[in-house]
C-alpha cells in the first residue's frame, strides 16, 4: 500500500528539455524526439555533412547534461574545499558607481520572478535550475568542479526562444543565495533588452569598458536595488564587437569583474547563436552554456547547429521554455498559495 502511494518527483525544465531535445543518460546518446517538434520543409539533397553533436566525442554525461566537447581538464583527484578560494585575491571589488531601481510591476506583467513577493511556480522552477548550476561548479556530491562553472551563458539557437526572460528570472532568483552574488551581463549588443527587462536606464557597459581599458569600470556597473545582484548593460554599439569579445581584454574584464568576490557568478545573456557570430565567442569564456529552447518552436535542426558551434563550452544543458503543459502535474503556485504547510 505505501509504495502504490508514493509520488514521483515530477521533472524539472533542464529535465524535461533534456528528455524532449537531448539525450539518454543511460545509453550515453542522443534521443532527439522529432515527433515533439515543429515539422521542417523537405530539403535537396546535399553532400555528406557533420553532424555538430552526434559527431562529437561524448565524454561522460550528468544527467541531464549535453556534453559538446570533451572537459577542458580532469578533474582533480581531490575535491577542493571551494572551487574559487585562491580567486581574485590581490584586488579590492570593483564597486559600481550607478544604482537603479529594478521595476517590480513590470516584471509581473510579464509572469516574471518578482523580488520580495511570495514564490510562485515560475521562481521555485528557476529555483531548481539554479540548484543544478551551483551544484556544477561546487563540486557538490560525486560531482566533480567545473572548471570556470560560475560564468553561466545564457543562449539560444534564434531570437525569441526566450533567453533574455531566462537569464533575468535565474539572476533574480540567484541574487537571493546567501553565499553568492550575481552580476548579468547584457552581451547581446545588437539588440540588448536586459536594462529593458528591469526597468534601469542605460548607460557605458561591456563594450565600451572593452574598447577603452582607461574607463573606470565602476562606470560600465549599476548597482540594483537588490543587494545581491549587479548589472552590465551592453554599451555602446561597436563594429567589431566580435574581435573585441575574442581578444585577450575580454577575459582579463572578467578576471576584473570577478575581483575580491569570490562567490560571485556571472549570468551572461547572450546574442542568438545562429543569428550573431559572438555567440560562439562567448561560449570560450564560461564553463557553462544554457541553451533555451521553445517548447513546440525549436527546430531539431537549429539546436543541432547551434550546440555545434557552441564546442567552445565543455559543458552544456537544455533549459525547456514555455511549457504549456507539464506531464507531471507540477503545481508550485497552487501549493505556494495555500498560506499553510
Amino acid at each position: 500500500m505505501n509504495d502504490q502511494r508514493k509520488v514521483k518527483r515530477p521533472p524539472s525544465l533542464l529535465e524535461r528539455a533534456a528528455d524532449m531535445f537531448g539525450l539518454d543518460p543511460a545509453a550515453n546518446a542522443p534521443t532527439i524526439d522529432v515527433s515533439k517538434l515543429p515539422p521542417e520543409a523537405p530539403k535537396k539533397a546535399k553532400t555528406a555533412k557533420v553532424d555538430p553533436v552526434a559527431d562529437t566525442p561524448q565524454p561522460e554525461i550528468l544527467d541531464p547534461v549535453v556534453e559538446a566537447a570533451p572537459a577542458v581538464e580532469a578533474a582533480p583527484a581531490a575535491p577542493k574545499p571551494s572551487p574559487r578560494k585562491d580567486v581574485a585575491k590581490a584586488a579590492p571589488a570593483i564597486v559600481p558607481t550607478r544604482q537603479g531601481t529594478i521595476d517590480r510591476d513590470r516584471l509581473a506583467s510579464r509572469g516574471m520572478i518578482v523580488p520580495g513577493t511570495p514564490v510562485t511556480g515560475i521562481s521555485e522552477e528557476y529555483r531548481i535550475v539554479k540548484r543544478e548550476l551551483i551544484r556544477n561548479f561546487g563540486g557538490v556530491g560525486n560531482r566533480p568542479i567545473l572548471p570556470r562553472g560560475h560564468r553561466v551563458l545564457i543562449a539560444s539557437a534564434n531570437p525569441g526562444e526566450g533567453k533574455t526572460f531566462s537569464a533575468v528570472n535565474l539572476a533574480l532568483s540567484l541574487a537571493v543565495e546567501a553565499d553568492h552574488d550575481v552580476l548579468l551581463i547584457d552581451a547581446d549588443i545588437a539588440k540588448p533588452s536586459v536594462l529593458e527587462a528591469l526597468g534601469l536606464d542605460d548607460g557605458p557597459g561591456l563594450m565600451d569598458a572593452l574598447a577603452d581599458p582607461h574607463l573606470p569600470l565602476g562606470d560600465c556597473l549599476i548597482q540594483t536595488d537588490i543587494p545581491g545582484l549587479k548589472v552590465m548593460p551592453a554599451g555602446t554599439g561597436h563594429m567589431h564587437d566580435t574581435e573585441l569579445l575574442a581578444s585577450a581584454r575580454t577575459e582579463a574584464l572578467l578576471a576584473q569583474l570577478e575581483a575580491g568576490a569570490p562567490g560571485r557568478i556571472l549570468i551572461i545573456d547572450s546574442p542568438p547563436v545562429l543569428a550573431a557570430s559572438p555567440a560562439a565567442v562567448l561560449a570560450g569564456h564560461v564553463g557553462q552554456t544554457i541553451m533555451v529552447v521553445r517548447a513546440d518552436e525549436t527546430l531539431e535542426s537549429a539546436l543541432r547547429d547551434a550546440i555545434g558551434l557552441m564546442g567552445a563550452c565543455p559543458h552544456i544543458q537544455l533549459l525547456l521554455n514555455g511549457v504549456k503543459f507539464s506531464p507531471g502535474g507540477r503545481r508550485f503556485g497552487t501549493y505556494y498559495g495555500q498560506g499553510g504547510a
